[in-house]
């Protein structure tokens, strides 16, 4: 078999300057010359390959389907092109399979027609073109199926392209959205802001962006949406078309909103809580220094609230502080914020006022705002308020002291009777310094034991024999001396110190009667201990006589609780309820200073006292007269027929003593049997007066 060189010796020179393959074949199929890039490509050498047939270049699959396309080549040689449109493999020596690009012409030789073919490997095109197919397939798929709404827009912001995600985050179809803009979404106010991220992107002043928009459902519904646009650009940084992803906000921004207004609003009645009046407070005093005029803060504080809660329970009062709250609101002007400050206190802070008239004018509307009655849970309330006041300019002192002298202005109205608002003065400062150095002062004497129980005997108006004491708080300062009870006992009551001090002496009044003898008649004297309306009204009044009981081992009979007449009706419905719990004890309640304030008398059956203490205006009146006889032998008759002993107080002569005998009144109390004596000289004293009214006797 002649080669081709024998035939055509030129050819090689013209072949190996090719810069492809090229590959001459037969009729047949056998290969009757290559070159040296052709064999390179197959791996194998030139000998290796003239004289064999062309399969031996070719897949194993490939061998038939090769086959018909080289048989209708020579069959048409001048007219019909091989390799163009089908899928060529070239097979090397390893194995491998190469994507060959061919382009066959027929070749004359020796009066047959062979075939010359240039053969290029296009096997790393091939794989690109296949990994831009699987890419474009992949982000379709992912563009289609994607969660995340996505659309594509044109240079002139129209939709080109947009997902099923899109299309039901906003309501329409495709062939609703396709070729138009998103001003068809796009809630009426938001209308531009994606406009203007397009020109500044069109511009080049910015290459991404990511903003917040509203859109208009096709149902109606508003949502909020986050936008990430981005340009999808050519090799030469041309900008074709941009990618926009979004993302459905709508409950992420409630629920946001719900948290910040969670933590910036009191959970119980909505108002503004400490975190948001603090930023206001500041808020307001930098608009002051900037611009002038006058701010306000307001507290109010509920009178007597915690009776409510001991009266009708907890959940009736937190139902009273959100009316309350709503009282409030209406009457609140719309620049001004109104707070829930802790527990049953409010803080108001006024803005833009013109002078204090202003502020005291608001504040007399939050308290008129209380004046009709609640009706909570089916219970009539009568609740009432104390504010104070502070109005500040330009140069006042910092919010935190702004809120100190409205709380000083609170408790100088609290101090006045309550129901009140108070303007701040700087004179109040200085009071509220000194009342607060005596209070710690009080405080620091109860640690200390600077505070002592003293007892003033109780006797048998007949007899004078001593039947009980009554203990009495006694403060001996180290450098201010013997301090009135009236003083320092009104200061404990305006703080919870009142329940510290009314503990203290209930155990030191039943471990001072543990040691009293009995009397000649057999009976040990009763020890009675005084409480105020806030101790009598504490629910932890009971358990403290009970551990005081346990803790001296004196007989529940022998202890006797006073409260005043007026505490003990402004309150009934508790009063009853605590004198059922003491008597459940066998401890005894009795009503002091009575005929002074409420002189109820159809509650004495219902309240039930151990004993009654009138008045000094009854036992001792500044003038004797047939109508004062007259009154004190009309409470003393009406004593005998409910039972109820009668106590009179105050009593300092013997012909008082007299007038109580003649009228019948059974106890008597007063400095003409002994002044309150240590329970130290206790025993002393009961001696002296036995002895003083034997010598009487005698």
């Amino acid at each position: 078999m002649d080669s081709l060189d024998q035939s055509y010796p030129g050819w090689r020179a013209f072949a190996e300057s090719v810069p492809d393959g090229v590959i001459v074949v037969d009729c047949d199929g056998v290969i009757r010359g290559i070159n040296q890039h052709l064999a390179r490509l197959a791996g194998r050498d030139e000998a290796g390959l003239i004289g064999h047939h062309l399969s031996l270049l070719l897949d194993g699959d490939r061998h038939d389907r090769h086959d018909r396309h080289l048989a209708g080549f020579f069959a048409h040689p001048f007219s019909r092109p091989l390799g163009r449109g089908y899928d060529l493999r070239l097979l090397n020596a390893a194995g491998e399979s190469l994507a060959v690009d061919i382009a066959v012409s027929p070749l004359v030789v020796a009066d047959e027609t062979w075939g010359i073919a240039t053969v290029r490997d296009v096997s790393r095109e091939r794989d690109a073109q296949v990994a831009h197919r699987e890419m474009e397939q992949r982000f379709q798929l992912a563009f289609e199926n994607s969660m995340s709404p996505i659309i594509f827009t044109d240079l002139d912001d129209n939709i080109m392209a947009a997902n099923d995600a899109f299309c039901e985050m906003v309501g329409f179809s495709r062939e609703e959205l396709i070729g138009g803009d998103s001003r068809l979404f796009t809630y009426p106010e938001d209308v531009g802001i994606t406009e203007d991220s397009h020109r500044q992107m069109l511009e080049g002043r910015v290459d991404k962006m990511r903003y917040v928009k509203r859109y208009l459902h096709k149902d109606g519904r508003v949502i909020v949406v986050e936008v990430s646009r981005s340009p999808a650009r050519d090799e030469a940084g041309n900008i074709l078309y941009y990618v926009i992803s979004e993302r459905d906000i709508t409950e992420e921004r409630a629920l946001t909103s719900q948290l910040s207004h969670q933590a910036l609003h009191d959970p119980l009645t909505g108002l503004a809580n400490r975190a948001l009046i603090e930023d206001r407070l500041s808020q307001v005093r930098t608009r002051i220094a900037r611009q002038g005029g006058l701010g306000a803060v307001m507290i109010l504080d509920l009178d007597d609230f915690k009776g409510v809660n001991d009266t009708h329970g907890h959940l009736v009062g937190d139902q009273l502080l959100i009316e309350v709250a709503r009282r409030l609101q209406g009457v609140s002007r719309s620049a001004d914020t109104l707070c829930r400050f802790g527990g049953d206190e409010f803080l108001y802070l006024a803005d833009g006022l013109h002078n204090p008239d202003e502020a005291e004018a608001m504040a007399a509307r939050l308290l008129a705002a209380l004046n009709e009655p609640f009706t909570i849970a089916g219970a009539l309330i009568e609740q009432h308020a104390s504010i104070g006041v502070v109005v500040w300019d330009d140069e006042s002192p910092d919010r935190d002291q702004v809120v100190e002298e409205a709380d000083v202005a609170l408790y100088e109205a609290k101090r006045h009777g309550k129901g009140r608002h108070v303007l701040f003065s700087s004179a109040m400062h200085q009071r509220v310094l000194t009342r607060m150095t005596h209070l710690n002062e009080l405080r620091e004497a109860l640690l200390a034991g600077e505070l002592s129980m003293h007892f003033q005997p109780i006797v048998d108006t007949t007899s004078t024999e001593v039947v009980g004491f009554e203990a009495l708080m006694r403060w001996q300062h180290p450098e201010r001396g013997y301090i009135p009870p009236t003083e320092f006992l009104a200061l404990a009551e305006s703080s919870e110190l009142i329940v510290d001090l009314g503990a203290f002496a209930v155990r030191e009044a039943v471990i001072a009667a543990q040691s009293w003898e009995e009397s000649a008649a057999g009976v040990a004297p009763y020890v009675s201990v005084n409480v105020s309306a806030h101790q009598f009204r504490d629910p932890g009044l009971v358990d403290i006589v009970a551990a005081a009981l346990a803790e001296s081992g004196l007989d529940p009979s022998r202890l006797v609780i006073e409260v005043s007449e007026r505490d003990a009706l402004s309150d009934v419905v508790t009063s009853v309820a605590t004198i059922e719990r003491l008597s459940e004890l066998g401890v005894g309640v009795a009503l002091d200073n009575f005929g002074a304030g409420f002189a109820s008398l159809s509650y004495l059956v219902r309240l039930h006292p151990r004993y009654v203490k009138i008045d000094h205006a009854f036992s001792r009146p500044a003038i004797d007269n047939v109508y004062n006889d007259a009154l004190l032998e009309s409470i003393v008759g009406l004593g005998a027929k409910l039972h109820l002993p009668i106590l009179a107080e105050g009593i300092e002569t013997s012909d008082q003593l007299g007038r109580l005998r003649r009228f019948g009144c059974e106890i008597s109390q007063g400095f003409l049997f002994s002044p309150a004596v240590p329970a130290s000289d206790v025993a002393a004293m009961i001696a002296e007066l036995r002895e003083a009214v034997a010598s009487t006797r005698d």
